[in-house]
């Protein structure tokens, strides 16, 4: 291995931290040693250094009835921190806010990361809404009215890759086939908005559309979400209109600058789909 290849010092163990800090989901919110050893492959000696460290620093915290860990409070400091860094959530958050005041509905900004849309950013509406949507929450691209969205508005290259990996089924309406996924993308574009109906969440409807940046590409995307008795299909219209004006507002400060869809199909983003 090369001295322009090989890793740095320490940097094995950080990763091992992080292979650990990531194994605790909202499916299995708490490990024991024995547990994590076996998930991750580590051997007993390493992970009882590595969650000591975190411990330390308030990352995991030990139940020592049972041994058992869960994620800790300094994460959520962190979180915190993180979450406020994003340009984008300090500019989104007024047109959150009064998206969910006008709506009634749930009101969400969610970037991509690692083919998922994650939440960033929740406001509550009025009305009860499903109790599966809080921030930190991770939802397949395909299913989502904001990964639809933001596909429509990504380069041709990247929506190829994001689509080669099978589409899992959520629901007997999700999207599974990716031609058919693709199909939807010029639309999507033309409205300036997604719908997601029941393909996430049977009873659960979302409309969602992109924020661009100053270079048209997408870097995150908002959304409506209320059940199927509030966002009937004869109301999506106008949620998708509301959706679409606070998007392009938040794009505007962003630094998007409308300009003139190509006519030669030379362009990469649009000439393929």
């Amino acid at each position: 291995m090369s001295a322009t290849t090989e890793p740095m010092a320490g940097t094995q163990s950080v990763r091992r931290a992080v292979a650990m800090l990531e194994a605790f989901t909202d499916e299995r919110p708490s490990w024991t040693v024995s547990d994590l050893v076996e998930h991750t492959g580590l051997n007993r000696t390493t992970a009882y250094r590595l969650l000591t460290a975190l411990e330390s620093a308030e990352y995991v915290h030990r139940d020592p009835i049972g041994d058992i860990y869960r994620l800790g409070s300094g994460l959520i400091a962190l979180g915190g921190r993180a979450q406020r860094a994003y340009t984008v959530r300090t500019i989104a958050l007024p047109e959150l806010e009064a998206l969910a005041t006008r709506s009634g509905e749930t009101a969400t900004l969610e970037i991509m990361h690692d083919g998922k849309m994650v939440t960033i950013e929740e406001i509550p509406g009025e009305y009860v809404t499903s109790g599966n949507q809080h921030i930190g929450s991770r939802w397949p691209i395909h299913a989502t009215s904001t990964g639809k969205a933001m596909l429509a508005h990504l380069p041709m290259r990247e929506v190829e890759v994001l689509l080669s990996e099978s589409l899992p089924s959520l629901t007997e309406k999700t999207i599974t086939s990716a031609a058919h996924l693709r199909a939807q993308l010029a639309k999507i574009r033309d409205d300036g908005y997604a719908v997601a109906a029941e393909e996430l969440e049977l009873g659960f409807v979302a409309v969602g559309a992109p924020l661009l940046d100053a270079n048209g590409l997408p870097v995150a995307a908002i959304s409506l979400g209320g059940t199927l008795t509030r966002m009937t299909a004869e109301r999506i219209p106008q949620f998708g209109t509301e959706i679409r004006t606070a998007a392009a507002r938040i794009s505007h400060r962003l630094g998007y600058r409308q300009q003139s869809e190509p006519t030669n199909g030379t362009d990469e983003k649009q000439s393929h789909l």
